[in-house]
């Protein structure tokens, strides 16, 4: 049997229906409900969550502003409001001022690495860790994995001391 090509348009849509047309999981949409007014579905009879074509738009304005414009709930909500109350669900206005965006802060950008320290810092000495004496009664091969656990834990360690020096100190 051959499947459809394209989807009906249908009244209502039940909350799977919903999440597998706009590519996005039903705890997802839950939570959306939750944080956005705008989005209360009706319920069936049988209390399942029922999405009009209407709704659906609403649930593709808010997954393109957080997903492809970057923005918070906070103002994903905020520009969703202004969107609803103006009657331009989605529909370009004008470029918006960052201060409005509301988006999450980008990440500070990684610190060059220095060329070449003149003097690499004195590596520090090892504090000496003291071996753990198992107690009778308790299994030699748990004593065993805890030495290694703890040489392992030392090596690392060692490790990291070597890049810190690599690295150079620490500019203010």
């Amino acid at each position: 049997m051959a499947a459809k090509a394209r989807v009906q348009k249908r009244l209502y849509y039940k909350i799977g229906e919903a999440c597998k047309a706009l590519g996005i999981q039903p705890y997802v949409l839950r939570y959306w409900e939750t944080e956005f007014p705008a989005l209360t579905p009706s319920k069936s009879r049988s209390g399942q969550r029922v999405y009009s074509e209407k709704e659906l738009e609403i649930i593709r304005r808010i997954k393109t502003l957080l997903y492809d414009e970057g923005y918070t709930i906070a103002g994903a909500k905020k520009k969703l409001e202004g969107e609803l109350a103006s009657g331009s669900l989605g529909e370009p206005e004008g470029e918006e001022p960052e201060e409005e965006r509301e988006a999450a802060p980008e990440p500070p950008a990684p610190k060059a690495a220095p060329a070449a320290p003149a003097k690499p810092p004195k590596p520090r000495a090892a504090a000496p860790v003291p071996e753990p004496e198992a107690p009778s009664g308790v299994d030699t091969d748990a004593g065993e994995r805890v030495q290694r656990l703890l040489s392992g834990i030392e090596e690392a360690l060692q490790e990291a001391r070597e890049i810190l020096t690599l690295l150079g100190p620490k500019s203010p």
